[in-house]
């Protein structure tokens, strides 16, 4: 019988390490890698999947014509910091290690293992805007490096964010890349829960916000060649309050449009919402390291089809870990 179990162990070991490439080209259709010259992530913080319940009229015409999972995965833990720096990063939280409380206490520098998407796009542009907007300041002070020229505006409440966006496009900036990070539905579903009015209700509002956001981008003439991103952290639990792996924590929101994204594209099962990464990637022509674990969801653009994740090597120190102690525990019963 043992025999029998150590044989299973070492099955698995050699499947989890086989890894297959993130970025596979399709023969039709317009190539979506390098085809657009902004790339705009707007993060909705605690909105989980709860978008399709709220009545968010920017949203649906922004993505009328563009991809919408709402089944899409969180990080576990289902907290801030484990899931902005997985879709900053591109890895899990099992590589990256950011905490709520790290990323106020620790400055990140470009001297990482992990960098962010903005190091890698500076890399590919070293001339190139680059620009964060945060509700919640960590994550422009231990998530995006603080010395690679990333333009970091910590305003406060949402509506603040709102206004320093369109104050500093309308100053004629224009960003290759941009990340946006809107905290009040969080403090909603903290206070309410995510079966409330006042939780679905403050989606509204950030509805708002982002519609504000596009229509900047519109009158300043630039969303013929921009990709759009909306996408979500974690949601809540019923009583408020996440961290969990229930439903309502950890099934988030992620939209992307954009002049290839196949309209009403059903994004491969699997989705993550650490996918933001390698989406932003492609789209700016930036080619993905081989530790990131992020893909681009297979469907959403007609050159990418849908490939296993590759697995990262903080998995597989984690898989080597458990299986040496299996293994170690089994000899010991040998013995």
């Amino acid at each position: 019988m043992i025999k029998k179990v150590l044989a299973v162990l070492t099955a698995l070991t050699v499947s989890v390490l086989v890894t297959i490439p993130a970025f596979a080209s399709g023969e039709d259709g317009e190539s979506s890698f390098g085809a657009y010259s902004r790339v705009i992530i707007l993060g909705v913080d605690g909105a989980g999947s709860f978008i399709e319940q709220a009545d968010t009229p920017n949203f649906d015409r922004i993505f009328e014509n563009g991809a919408v999972k709402y089944n899409a995965r969180a990080e576990f833990k289902t907290v801030s910091a484990q899931n902005w720096g997985a879709m900053l990063t591109g890895v899990s939280y099992i590589n990256h290690g950011f905490t709520n409380g790290s990323l106020s206490k620790y400055e990140r520098t470009s001297d990482t293992e992990y960098p962010s998407i903005f190091a890698l796009v500076r890399d590919k542009m070293p001339e190139a805007k680059l620009a964060s907007v945060c509700n919640w300041s960590p994550i422009n002070h231990g998530i995006i490096e603080t010395d690679i020229g990333v333009d970091k505006i910590n305003p406060g409440d949402d509506d603040k964010v709102t206004e320093a966006i369109c104050d500093y496009y309308n100053a004629g900036n224009d960003p290759a890349l941009l990340f946006v990070q809107f905290d009040s539905v969080d403090g909603a579903g903290h206070s309410h829960g995510n079966s409330s009015s006042e939780y679905l209700d403050q989606i509204n509002i950030v509805d708002g916000y982002i519609g504000q956001v596009y229509d900047c981008l519109d009158e300043n003439g630039l969303l013929d060649d921009a990709l759009i991103i909306v996408v979500a952290d974690h949601g809540h639990t019923k009583a408020g309050g996440h961290g969990g792996i229930t439903r309502g924590e950890s099934l988030v929101t992620l939209a992307v449009s954009g002049k290839t994204v196949i309209p009403g594209a059903d994004m491969s099962r699997g989705t993550k919402n650490r996918d933001v990464a390698a989406i932003a990637l492609y789209a700016l022509g930036v080619e993905q390291p081989a530790h990131m674990t992020a893909v681009v969801p297979g469907n959403l653009f007609c050159d990418v089809p849908a490939s296993p994740r590759p697995v990262g090597d903080g998995v597989l120190k984690f898989i080597v870990k458990l299986l040496t102690y299996g293994f170690n525990t089994l000899y010991a019963l040998i013995d």
